[in-house]
């Protein structure tokens, strides 16, 4: 049996701490520069930066059509924080949906600037019974769900944590933590 490959879109942000958790987790892990090479995976990962710097990167390099054809073959996608944002269907405060595929609406810094960033412990049953820490740095919120959205935590009641098939998005960073129990789980849906 060949190892499962996931990459990890690069054009910005948390790309390096995406690729040791997903080499913690034994998978092949991969940088991903151009669209093409989306296309030897079998699930990748649009990691937490500025969602604004890499929606105009991913447009600029010819990103979406591959990203929205590679989601309707079935390949699952894991969006942290900026990948959240670029991956919904609505975002309230301003600014297009990019990728416009997940039936969620979400709210830009939510939590507030850098220096209110924090961490929290999150209850998680999908991942197991120990609470994870979240680290929320200017995190997005997830405002309100479509139907065929499970939502997977809250936090003080507020939605950071859903899945939509084989779309997973979390409003904080768990490639920061050294928890790779969120990583295991997106790799179980390859």
């Amino acid at each position: 049996m060949s190892k499962k490959c996931v990459g990890v879109i690069s054009l910005q942000g948390a790309v390096r701490e995406h690729m040791q958790m997903l080499e913690d987790c034994g998978v092949c892990a991969i940088p991903i520069k151009k669209p093409h090479e989306l296309l030897k995976l079998d699930a990748f990962i649009i990691p937490g930066g500025e969602s604004t710097t890499i929606g105009k990167l991913m447009i600029k390099y010819e990103f979406i059509d591959i990203i929205k054809q590679l989601h309707k073959e079935g390949i699952p996608i894991y969006g942290t924080c900026a990948g959240l944002i670029l991956l919904a269907k609505k975002i309230i405060g301003g600014g297009e949906p990019l990728l416009n595929l997940m039936d969620i609406e979400v709210r830009r810094n939510a939590f507030g600037r850098q220096r209110e960033s924090f961490e929290a412990d999150l209850d998680i049953p999908d991942i197991g019974k120990n609470p994870f820490t979240g680290v929320f740095i200017r995190a997005p919120l997830i405002e309100s769900v479509g139907k065929g959205v499970c939502v997977m935590s809250r936090f003080e009641d507020k939605i950071v944590m859903v899945r939509e098939e084989k779309l997973l998005v979390t409003a904080f960073h768990p490639e920061l933590t050294g928890d790779k129990r969120i990583h295991d789980y997106f790799i179980k849906m390859i």
